[in-house]
């Protein structure tokens, strides 16, 4: 089992425990496949009383086909195999009005127009909303693949899918801010550092930082 990231908890009394897991797999030049899965479950005991093991409440997951090109979600299935009631399963289909939406900007409004209430599961949705930025995330991903197989450094300059994932994540957050000083950087074509995780390894490993592009 992976360790948990969360604080230990020897001294507090657990009640529920919520995973979330998202993996982002590259198909080809033009595709990924994303997997997600969300398990919700109940501490030994607790609702059945004297049960040594945990209780899985929920496990929902999805699997999703997205073109990267316009990062439109190509295909979708979603499998339920932990739930409470025998009827849970029969909304799966209906999240096949995933394909054709792209998992950018506004994809969030358009599954909760979509899926939100009883037009859907809300472990499901929950677990889509989650899923949607690592998709965005493998873009870079991506970017680096592409840019050692053209031999080039991985946060070359001359990359020229740079601007594009740029311009994707501009707005995205504080630091991405139209006008705040890591895109006006960017903007006067000042050359961005690498990566803060990068660099510190980069540094344990006795290495410069200038080889994340190509100094």
């Amino acid at each position: 089992m992976t360790p948990s990231l969360l604080p230990p908890d020897d001294d507090l009394e657990l009640i529920h425990t919520r995973d979330y897991e998202t993996r982002v797999y590259l198909v080809n030049d033009d595709e990924v496949l994303v997997r997600g899965a969300v398990s919700d479950r109940k501490p030994p005991g607790l609702y059945v009383e004297d049960d040594p093991e945990p209780l899985e409440i929920h496990q929902m997951q999805v699997e999703l086909a997205v073109r990267l090109r316009d990062m439109v979600i190509t295909d979708a299935r979603v499998g339920f195999e932990s739930h409470p009631t025998e009827a849970c399963p029969s909304i799966g289909e209906h999240y096949r009005s995933l394909v054709g939406l792209s998992i950018t900007r506004g994809f969030t409004h358009r599954v909760r127009e979509l899926f939100g209430g009883p037009r859907g599961c809300t472990h499901t949705t929950a677990l889509l909303q989650a899923m949607a930025p690592a998709v965005v995330q493998s873009n870079w991903s991506v970017g680096v693949r592409r840019s050692r197989a053209a031999g080039r450094a991985p946060g070359a300059i001359d990359d020229p899918g740079r601007v594009d994932r740029f311009a994707g994540n501009l707005n995205t957050c504080h630091v991405w801010a139209e006008g705040g000083d890591h895109v006006a950087a960017l903007e006067r074509g000042e050359t961005p550092l690498p990566p803060l995780q990068v660099r510190r390894r980069l540094a344990e490993l006795g290495r410069d930082a200038g080889e994340w592009r190509g100094e």
